[in-house]
C-alpha cells in the first residue's frame, strides 16, 4: 500500500501578544483554584466520584513558575507548526505551545472542524497563567488548563501502524512528575485523525492523574452526547445533576442558549461508546470518540451573559465569532483525579474526524441517528483495533527531532534512572534551568548565583528537598530549602531556612519576601507589612548596586520584572493594613512603565481611594486600561468599581461568570 502521509515544517504569522518573563518570585500560596466543590454538594455524589474529587487535590503551583508577563499589543509574529496530512486531513501542531492542534481541515470540502482563533492572545486560565483559546489542547496535571500550555514540548517523527509515519509530542509535567506522549497520525485515506496518549508513573508510589482532551469548536452549534443526564458546574462552586438536554426550562445542549459559563459534564452509561460531537444547524460539525479508558464527555459554554461575551472578545478579536468547548477526560468530572499506580501506566487512543447527522429533533432520535452514522463512519471495534495497533509501536524510539521541549525530564531521568522507551529525556535537552540542579545533583551543594542575579526556581520533590537538606547551609540553599519545605507542609521549619539564610544574605530580599507570605499565612498582617516594604527596599538597593542586569532598561528585563512581582505584592500588602503612604513610596519606585500596565493601574486606582482620591480612582477607570492577567473568575474590578462609585459596573469591564450575588 502506498502511504501518503506527510509531516512537514511550517511557520505562522498571526497578530500575537508577547509572552514576557516568568514571575520571579515562588508562588508560595495557595492555589486559586475557582473550580471547586460546596461541601454541602459532597454528599449527595456517587461515592466513586466523591472519592476522587477528595483524592489529592493540587494545592500549591511550586515548582512551576507563574506566567503573568504577557501584555495585550498584537504584532505580526511568526509562531512555528508542525502539519501533518494525508488526502483527506490536515492537522496543524504548535509544538512551542504546547503541541496544541491550532487547526484540523477536512481537505475534500475545506471545511475547518475547529475554532481557529486568528490571534495568540494569552490570558489568565492556566494553572499557572497564559493560556489561549482555540484548537485542541491536551490538559495533564490537574484540575484547570495544564501549565504547558504556552510551553514547548519535544516532538519526534515515528514509525505508524500502517508503515506511514507519526507525530510523537512528549514531555515531562512537573506538577505530578509525570512523563506522557501524545501520537498523531493519519491513517491513509482515513477521514479520522488518531491520537495515542500515555502517561506513565515511573515511582515506586501510586500519584493522582489527570487527562482532559479540550476541543474549541464554533459555539453556534448543538453539542450531541450519548446521555440524558449531566453534572452541571457553574461558577457558584455547585456540582448537581441536571437532565439533558432540557435543564430550567432550556435546551442546554444549544451552547448559545445558557446565560451564564457553566461545564456540563455527561453521565456517559457504563459500557456505552464513548463520543461526543458539535454540529452547525446544517449537521456538519466534528466529532470525537476514543476506547472507553478516556472515560468523561463534556460541554463548556460562555454563556450569552455580557461576562461571557467579554470574554469572548478578550481571547480573540471581535467579530471573529464565539466557540465552546467540547472535552474529553478520564473521569467523569474535571473536579476529580484518578489514581495511577506504581511503575504502572494508563493509554487510550482518540479519533477526530468530519461528522454529518441531522441536529434537530426529539433528543433521543437525534442521538439514536448520530450514533448510527458515526458507528457507519468509524466503527466502535475499528477504534479497538487502532488502539491495539498502536500500542506495540508506544515504545518505538524517535527518529528524526522536530521540536525540542524543556530539559526537566532530562534532569529527572539522569537523578532517578529511568528507562522510558519511547520518551528519551537525553541529556543535550538541559539548560541554564536545570544546571544548579546538576550541581547538587552531582556535587552535593548548589552553586551560588552570579552577583545582582535572582535565586532562580526551587525543585520542591523529596528527593531534591533531601539533597538540599544535606548540602552546605549557604543563604542559596537555605533559600531553596525553605520553599521545598513550605511546599511539603513544613511551615516552621521553612521559616526556621529562611530566618537562618538571612544571616548573611548578600541580597535579604528574596528570604524577606519569603518570610512576608508565611506571615501572611499565618494572619500576621502588620509584620508582613513590614517584611514586605524591607524587601522593596533591598531589592531596590541591590538593584542600585549592581545595575539593571536585564534587557538594556526594558520594561520586560530581569530586574524590571522583580520589582513589578515584588513591588505588586508589597502594595496590597500595605493596602491592607492602611499604610497608604508606604504603599504610595512603594508605587513611585516602581518603573514608569511597569505603572501603565493595566494591573498597575487598577492597584493605582485602589492606591488613590485608601488615599482618599475618589476622584483621582474614578479618573483612572474613565482613562481605561486593560489588566492583561485578569484571573479566570475575578471580580476584583467590579468590586473596586463599585466601592468607588457605586454605580452599574462598564461593559468593558465586566467579566463575570455568575450571576451577581
Amino acid at each position: 500500500m502506498e502511504i501518503v502521509t506527510t509531516i512537514r515544517h511550517e511557520v505562522l504569522t498571526l497578530p500575537a501578544a508577547h509572552l514576557g518573563r516568568d514571575n520571579p518570585l515562588p508562588p508560595l500560596r495557595p492555589l486559586d483554584e475557582t473550580h471547586r466543590v460546596e461541601d454541602r454538594d459532597k454528599a449527595g455524589l456517587p461515592r466513586d466520584m466523591a472519592r476522587q474529587i477528595g483524592y489529592a487535590p493540587l494545592h500549591s503551583l511550586l515548582p512551576v513558575r507563574v506566567r503573568d508577563g504577557y501584555d495585550r499589543r498584537r504584532e505580526p509574529r511568526t509562531v512555528d507548526a508542525l502539519v501533518i496530512e494525508n488526502d483527506r486531513l490536515r492537522a496543524t501542531v504548535l509544538p512551542g505551545l504546547g503541541g496544541r492542534i491550532a487547526s484540523l481541515v477536512h481537505r475534500p470540502t475545506g471545511r475547518e472542524l475547529l475554532y481557529r482563533n486568528p490571534v495568540f492572545q494569552p490570558a489568565n486560565f492556566a494553572l499557572n497563567g497564559a493560556w489561549f483559546s482555540g484548537g485542541v489542547e491536551w490538559n495533564i496535571g490537574a484540575t484547570g488548563h495544564t501549565t504547558l500550555s504556552c510551553s514547548p514540548v519535544h516532538a519526534a517523527r515515528v514509525p505508524a501502524p500502517d508503515g506511514g509515519e507519526m507525530l510523537r509530542l512528549w514531555e515531562w509535567e512537573r506538577l505530578r512528575d509525570l512523563p506522557f506522549q501524545v501520537d498523531l497520525w493519519l491513517p491513509d485515506g482515513s477521514d479520522f485523525l488518531h491520537v495515542g496518549v500515555r502517561i506513565r508513573n515511573p515511582h515506586e508510589k501510586p500519584v493522582p492523574a489527570y487527562w482532559w482532551s479540550n476541543i474549541a469548536v464554533p459555539e453556534d452549534c448543538r453539542v450531541l452526547a450519548p446521555a440524558d443526564e449531566a453534572w452541571h458546574f457553574g461558577y457558584e462552586r455547585r456540582l448537581r445533576r441536571v437532565p439533558v438536554p432540557v435543564y430550567d426550562g432550556v435546551d442546554r445542549t444549544y451552547p448559545p442558549n445558557s446565560t451564564y459559563a457553566a461545564d456540563y459534564f455527561y453521565e456517559v452509561p457504563e459500557r456505552h461508546r464513548r463520543w461526543i460531537a458539535a454540529l452547525d444547524a446544517d449537521g456538519h460539525g466534528l466529532v470525537q470518540t476514543s476506547t472507553d479508558v478516556l472515560r468523561g464527555r463534556k460541554l463548556f459554554v460562555w454563556g450569552r451573559g455580557p461576562g461571557g461575551r467579554r470574554w469572548q472578545q478578550w481571547l480573540t478579536e471581535p467579530g471573529t465569532g464565539g466557540y465552546c468547548e467540547i472535552q474529553a477526560g478520564l473521569a467523569r468530572t474535571q473536579l476529580e483525579h484518578v489514581r495511577l499506580d506504581a511503575e504502572d501506566e494508563v493509554s487510550w487512543l482518540e479519533a477526530y474526524g468530519p461528522f454529518a447527522a441531522r441536529p434537530e429533533g426529539e433528543w433521543a432520535d437525534v442521538r439514536a441517528e448520530a450514533e448510527n452514522r458515526l458507528e457507519a463512519a468509524l466503527p466502535r471495534a475499528a477504534v479497538d483495533a487502532a488502539y491495539a495497533a498502536w500500542r506495540p509501536y508506544a515504545d518505538t524510539e524517535p527518529g528524526e527531532r522536530l521540536a525540542a521541549g524543556s530539559g526537566w525530564g532530562a534532569l529527572e531521568v539522569l537523578r532517578a534512572g529511568w528507562k522510558l522507551p519511547g520518551t528519551p529525556f537525553e541529556e543535550s535537552t538541559l539548560g541554564e534551568e536545570q544546571e544548579p540542579w546538576l550541581h547538587l545533583l552531582r556535587a552535593g551543594s548548589l552553586p551560588e548565583r552570579p552577583v545582582g542575579r535572582p535565586p532562580g526556581g526551587t525543585l520542591v520533590a523529596r528527593p531534591w528537598r533531601d539533597m538540599l537538606e544535606t548540602a552546605p547551609a549557604t543563604p542559596l540553599a537555605e533559600y531553596h530549602l525553605g520553599v521545598a519545605q513550605w511546599h511539603a507542609g513544613d511551615r516552621a521549619q521553612a521559616v526556621r531556612s529562611w530566618e537562618r539564610g538571612l544571616r548573611d544574605a548578600p541580597a535579604r530580599w528574596p528570604l524577606l519576601r519569603c518570610l512576608a507570605v508565611a506571615d501572611q499565612e499565618e494572619r500576621h498582617p502588620e509584620r508582613a507589612a513590614e517584611r514586605y516594604a524591607e524587601a522593596f527596599d533591598d531589592l531596590c538597593r541591590d538593584r542600585g548596586a549592581h545595575g539593571d542586569g536585564g534587557d538594556g532598561g526594558d520594561e520586560d528585563g530581569e530586574w524590571a520584572a522583580l520589582a513589578a512581582a515584588l513591588g505588586r505584592e508589597a502594595v496590597e500588602a500595605l493596602l491592607a493594613v492602611g499604610r497608604a503612604g508606604e504603599a504610595r513610596a512603594v508605587w513611585e519606585r516602581l518603573d514608569p512603565a511597569t505603572r501603565t500596565r493595566g494591573r498597575f493601574r487598577l492597584i493605582e486606582a485602589g492606591l488613590l481611594l485608601a488615599e482618599g482620591r475618589r476622584d483621582r480612582a474614578r479618573a483612572v477607570f474613565d482613562a481605561g486600561f486593560e489588566v492583561a492577567d485578569l484571573r479566570e473568575g475575578d471580580e476584583v474590578i467590579g468590586r473596586l468599581w463599585t466601592e468607588i462609585t457605586g454605580e452599574p459596573l462598564p461593559e468593558r469591564h465586566d467579566f463575570r461568570m455568575r450571576p451577581t450575588p
